[in-house]
């Protein structure tokens, strides 16, 4: 009876992960899209170094006398990208943390809070 009812114990352990709850699959959802925005934002935040880089030691201007043609506004929007990404990101850590605990509403509300963030970046 004992070794019965131990492995039906082990049985319903394993078989519970299968069943993803609503909240899980919303995470999964949007991990490689989070995941996808910090990458952009980090490459769009490093593409004004490279033109920084570029120009060092060329005063102002570019090589040929000629003003560079890229706004300062462009790495200021990349930073607003780079939080959004971050708070999204950190939104779903939140979501898993809340979902591992069986806070199916706290999970739910993570994840709309990540999916506004992450339309927010973009």
């Amino acid at each position: 009876m004992t070794r019965t009812a131990c492995l039906a114990v082990l049985l319903t352990s394993l078989a519970v992960p299968a069943f993803a709850s609503p909240c899980a699959e919303g995470i999964k959802a949007l991990s490689g899209k989070v995941s996808e925005e910090g990458k952009q934002a980090i490459a769009a935040g490093s593409a004004g170094q490279a033109e920084a880089a570029a120009r060092a030691g060329q005063g102002k201007t570019g090589a040929a006398g000629e003003a560079s043609t890229k706004s300062p506004e462009t790495s200021a929007d990349a930073g607003k990208g780079a939080d959004k990404a971050q708070a999204a990101k950190v939104a779903l850590d939140e979501a898993r943390t809340a979902d591992g605990k069986g806070d199916e509403k706290a999970c739910l509300d993570a994840v709309g809070r990540a999916k506004n963030s992450l339309d927010a970046a973009r």
